[in-house]
């Protein structure tokens, strides 16, 4: 993994971030104190039921007016109200591939060819109706290397940029939750050693993802829908076996778990259990708090600290890129 992770806008980092998922809208705003990294203030409005379904090939904003009432409502109640954010969308809009060349062009705009030559025999919809993002993973033996492309509709990125703006906001960048959960999972461990693998596990609304980075490459990353709690096992039970049978892994130096405490403490802890269970490693609630410090007034339950997570990944991502 580099040290920027997919993203489909590029421009100055904004101090401020907005989190959309189908239950809810999060701001977060970044600050510096001494030198550090702070969360100076954020703010969460919950959406009415159906006004957002996130989906790759499908409407996701299903009521517009909603979307941006919760995302001026939020701007508002932060300080100081940003003008421009960066967007964080679910891992559920998105395609991810790993891609893997033996050799690459030496010219960026040949590989950019070839990685959408590529996705487009995979797409469930025109690529030249998507947005496509990719980044070098690991390098192969012999010169070759992985690339993690996402696509995403651009129809899709529209609507939800579309809401942001009737809102007051302009989305200066646009990225993936899980995308960013990793980025916030670096940043805390920047200075161990590169060599080992770990995995991270997000649970989110409808939805689980699980990653794993090898040092700073994501070597592998899936995405599911998750009705039960035994799906989001099931798919970290695979990835163990895939990881350890098709990867070359030995088990994970670290197993981070993101997202969980939005079920509710009992079904959070049954999570863990179970994930630690089919791992045989234990398993660490996702803490950036070492890396971004919470201003003293606000609370750090856990979740808060799973619905700031993902803006605090992709603030911090933008000032160490």
């Amino acid at each position: 993994m580099s040290a920027s992770l997919p993203r489909w806008l590029s421009s100055r980092p904004p101090s401020a971030a907005l989190e959309i998922d189908a239950r809810r809208v999060t701001a977060v705003v970044l600050g510096r104190q001494g030198g550090a990294h702070i969360v100076s203030s954020h703010a969460t409005e919950p959406l009415p039921a159906g006004a957002v379904e996130p989906s790759l090939n499908a409407i996701n904003v299903h009521d517009p007016d909603a979307l941006a009432s919760a995302i001026r409502s939020v701007l508002e109640r932060v300080t100081p109200r940003p003008r421009r954010v960066a967007l964080v969308l679910p891992d559920t809009v998105a395609k991810f591939s790993l891609l893997r060349f033996e050799k690459t062009p030496a010219k960026v705009q040949d590989l950019d060819q070839l990685i959408r030559w590529q996705v487009r025999k995979a797409a469930p919809f025109r690529i030249e109706d998507a947005q496509l993002a990719w980044i070098p993973g690991v390098m192969l033996p012999g010169g070759g290397r992985e690339y993690l492309v996402s696509v995403v509709r651009r129809d899709v990125i529209e609507s939800y940029e579309t809401a942001c703006v009737a809102a007051g906001a302009q989305p200066g960048i646009v990225d993936l939750a899980s995308v960013n959960l990793v980025n916030a999972v670096l940043a805390l461990h920047a200075g161990e050693s590169a060599g080992s693998d770990w995995l991270l596990v997000h649970v989110a609304a409808g939805y689980g993802t699980v990653a794993v980075v090898r040092g700073r490459d994501v070597i592998f990353f899936r995405t599911r829908p998750a009705d039960r709690q035994d799906d989001l096992a099931d798919l970290v039970h695979q990835t163990s076996m895939y990881h350890e049978d098709r990867l070359g892994g030995g088990g994970f130096a670290r197993v981070v778990l993101a997202g969980a405490s939005s079920r509710g403490h009992e079904t959070a802890d049954r999570i863990r259990q179970d994930l630690e269970q089919r791992v045989g490693s234990p398993v660490e609630a996702l803490d950036f708090r070492p890396t971004v410090a919470l201003r003293d007034r606000i609370g750090a339950g856990p979740d808060v600290l799973d619905a700031l997570a993902p803006s605090v990944g992709v603030l911090l991502r933008e000032r160490v890129a």
